[in-house]
């Protein structure tokens, strides 16, 4: 089929947004309360997005267990980004993460509570009071061991109520961006019914998630291709610190199935071959609630000298069987049964068998804390790309850092998914006229869509897919050495290369997943790129980067962003610098100091 023979329907939003998980739903919530004509795009059901995932809960420092201060919680946030967050935006966040987390209250997310009817709050990996030196905080506001569903069902049934138009099962091809750079809007294919449609806004918000699935073992739901990085490339953009991969600790051996670090919290731990509780050597101060960095690279040493379990001794044990059942029925009911359909556990009786497992990715979308992307300019200076903005998992504010402390995702969702909100309500004018759209301006999207629907190689995406997962699971792990990450820099490539002889058997439009799994691919692969190319890159060890052959942080040479462009199967690197003041002066910056649990 020619590319002319394609008829787009036309839209005209306000604020389009792309992505329905807890960013995207915010976003959205925010947008159209505002007054402005908004749209959501989600290639899934809205509550089927990742968020719905989440486990453990979302930081705040509420104080509702004891005593905390949201300065506390910037510091813990700070080191657990091994220095690398932007303290711009981490006292953003905290210093707005109660009133998010009331917000959310009032919405009607069903906290679990204390006896005094307060929201409940458990410790988290990181989580401390008094600037490091007190005890561990119980920050976590949790509802039971299903917080994400909670608040994605809630934030999805209060978009409903504003008025926000939802497109549903629609797949974002590739953002419409005129010759000066500045974003319009965003194609996307109604899978349903196989047709393509232009969606043209004054803001374009991405909320596409994170890129888990370019790994083999990983907790990310098999939608999470990072879609919108991926068109963020495509537009001659940059990504930033896309070398920081987090490696949850307590992935089911297997299955991958996340286990949540509330399980820690609620007083579980692990141990080894030898029955020893491990984490008292790696962090003596908080065992096994030290930061996920920590007590990952902590397990897998375990396994590397022969300390695992099960057959192949290549796993570790979680205890929980020392936990009241009753406890772990009102607190983990979601573990319990997770751990019984996946590892065929009865979690008050036997432990789970647990392994590293990707989790998170800290890089992403460059923005600022209002949400807008960045890019450079010619002189190496910070240039907000106009129309353009990202929040959740596919942005990089950077208040993560190296490293995100867990719990911190959530709140990161809702504090920066209303922050781009109110920006677009502040930028743009409710009912704006837009310009008419060129097919020129959409030509290349459309040449790449109908190229990859007609592809008639000789290799199926999922051998291209098994190539690339099983490539960065070994090269671009726990632990990396110049060794592994050049052999991955090459091997990386044969995937790429393999686009070319890509099959796609189904040639018709509705619900082609052939042809909608070989275009997840193409975002997938370009991330991995990227990915290897910026390990390879940053010779140092930081947060959840650790280089075996760069043991230190070496803040002198690489107290910076990376900064990377992907083009031809090259990716090509700069740097920003790390933003080393505060918003405010109501906190002072935090100097770097070596990182101890």
């Amino acid at each position: 089929m020619s590319t002319k023979e394609y008829k787009f329907i036309d839209h005209e939003y306000d604020v389009v947004v792309v992505g329905a998980g807890g960013a995207g739903l915010r976003a959205t919530l925010g947008c159209s309360e505002s007054g402005l004509k908004t749209a959501c795009i989600s290639k899934v059901f809205p509550t089927r997005s990742h968020t719905v995932a989440a486990q453990g809960g979302i930081s705040a420092a509420l104080g509702n267990m004891g005593e905390d201060n949201w300065r506390w919680h910037m510091y813990d946030t700070v080191k657990g980004a091994d220095w690398l967050g932007d303290q711009d935006a981490i006292e953003y966040l905290c210093k707005n993460s109660s009133e998010a987390v009331y917000e959310l209250e009032h919405f009607g997310v069903p906290f679990s509570r204390t006896e005094e009817g307060k929201i409940y709050q458990r410790p988290f990996g990181g989580m401390t009071t008094e600037y490091g030196e007190g005890p561990p905080a119980q920050r976590t506001c949790a509802a039971a061991d299903r917080t994400g569903h909670a608040i994605l069902h809630t934030l999805y049934g209060k978009s409903i109520s504003n008025s926000a138009d939802f497109f549903i099962e629609y797949f974002a091809i590739d953002l419409i961006m005129t010759d000066s750079g500045k974003c319009v809007g965003v194609v996307a294919l109604c899978m349903e019914t196989g047709e393509l449609h232009r969606f043209h806004s004054s803001q374009t918000i991405l909320a596409t998630g994170g890129y888990g699935r370019a790994y083999f073992s990983a907790t990310s739901a098999h939608t999470c291709t990072g879609d919108g990085s991926a068109m963020v490339l495509r537009a001659g953009l940059p990504l930033q610190d896309m070398e920081f991969v987090q490696f949850h600790p307590t992935g089911i051996y297997g299955a991958g199935c996340l286990i949540t670090e509330g399980c820690r919290g609620e007083g579980g731990y692990l141990v080894n071959s030898e029955g020893a509780r491990f984490m008292e050597r790696y962090a003596p101060k908080a065992k096994d609630l030290a930061s996920r960095d920590v007590v990952s690279r902590a397990m897998t040493i375990e396994i590397r000298e022969g300390r695992g379990v099960g057959e192949d001794r290549d796993h570790i044990f979680l205890h929980l069987d020392h936990i009241d059942a009753d406890i772990l029925a009102e607190r983990l009911p979601g573990i319990s049964e997770s751990a019984k359909i996946f590892a065929g556990v009865d979690v008050t009786r036997e432990p789970i068998p647990v392994l590293p497992t990707v989790h998170y990715n800290m890089g992403g979308i460059p923005t600022n804390y209002f949400g807008e992307v960045l890019s450079k300019d010619a002189a190496g200076s910070d240039v907000i790309v106009e129309g353009l903005m990202a929040v959740g998992e596919a942005a990089c504010v950077s208040v993560h850092g190296a490293n995100r402390l867990g719990s911190n995702s959530l709140i990161d969702l809702v504090v920066f998914g209303k922050a781009a909100a109110v920006r677009a309500a502040e930028k743009v004018k409710p009912n704006s006229k837009h310009e008419q759209i060129s097919d020129q301006e959409t030509q290349k999207c459309l040449d790449r869509f109908d190229k990859m629907r007609n592809a008639s190689g000789n290799t199926p995406t999922a051998v291209l897919r098994d190539k690339m997962q099983r490539t960065m699971q070994s090269k671009c792990a726990v632990f990396r050495t110049d060794k592994t990450l050049k052999e991955g820099l090459n091997e990386i490539q044969e995937p790429w290369q393999g686009l070319s002889d890509i099959s796609v058997k189904d040639r018709s439009l509705i619900f082609n997943t052939d042809l909608v799994e070989a275009l997840e691919f193409d975002n997938l692969i370009r991330q991995s790129q990227v990915t290897v190319a910026s390990a390879e890159n940053r010779k140092e060890s930081r947060g959840a980067h650790s280089r075996e052959d760069f043991k230190d942080r070496n803040d002198e040479e690489w107290m910076k962003h990376t900064l990377a462009w992907h083009k031809d199967g090259k990716v090509s690197i700069d740097y920003r610098d790390v933003h080393n003041y505060t918003l405010t002066n109501d906190v002072q910056y935090f100097p770097p100091k070596a990182r101890v649990y």
